[in-house]
């Protein structure tokens, strides 16, 4: 295997879920290099590749569909920062979270419909049916945030709709 390829595969290893832009600004190697060897580590089975909430992530094979899906909503820092959430303070309601992240109430529940359907947030209701945020599998959250920080364009794209959200709000 080439060296290119190998510091792309390298690359993957060490920072599963990373899309393409990511790879090719952290690799400081142009996307037409990017592109031709990722295709032939994809044809070898040396990584995977999965379409996830609009964006192409890269994994080694041995990744879970279930961590696929965890780790890319784990780059989206609104989710990032609602599962930290959840993890420092535990259960807690939807409008709790919305208040302490600075976010409005419709954006929390966008991040929310991914992070219920990825299997790692349930919505529990009592019997008056408010709604608290519960963690799946807080262990496993713990270790997939510790695992993934998301990249400067991911947090620039969450910053710009909470600061549409804040305007909207005034």
């Amino acid at each position: 295997m080439s060296d290119v390829r190998s510091r792309i595969a390298d690359r993957i290893a060490d920072d599963p879920g990373i899309h393409f832009n990511e790879l090719v600004r952290s690799l400081d190697l142009a996307p037409g290099q990017v592109q031709h060897h990722v295709k032939r580590l994809l044809d070898t089975d040396r990584i995977v590749r999965a379409h996830l909430y609009g964006r192409t992530h890269y994994y080694p094979p041995a990744v879970d569909e279930w961590e696929r899906r965890a780790l890319a909503l784990c780059r989206r820092e609104t989710a990032r920062d609602t599962l930290a959430a959840l993890v420092v303070d535990g259960p807690q309601r939807p409008a709790d979270v919305a208040e302490d992240l600075g976010i409005a109430r419709s954006t929390l529940e966008y991040h929310l419909d991914r992070l219920v359907e990825a299997g790692l947030v349930r919505k529990e209701r009592d019997e008056r049916g408010r709604v608290t945020l519960v963690l799946d599998d807080p262990e496993r959250t713990v270790h997939l945030l510790e695992t993934v920080e998301p990249s400067v364009s991911d947090r620039l794209v969450d910053r710009f709709t909470r600061l549409v959200d804040n305007l909207l709000a005034e």
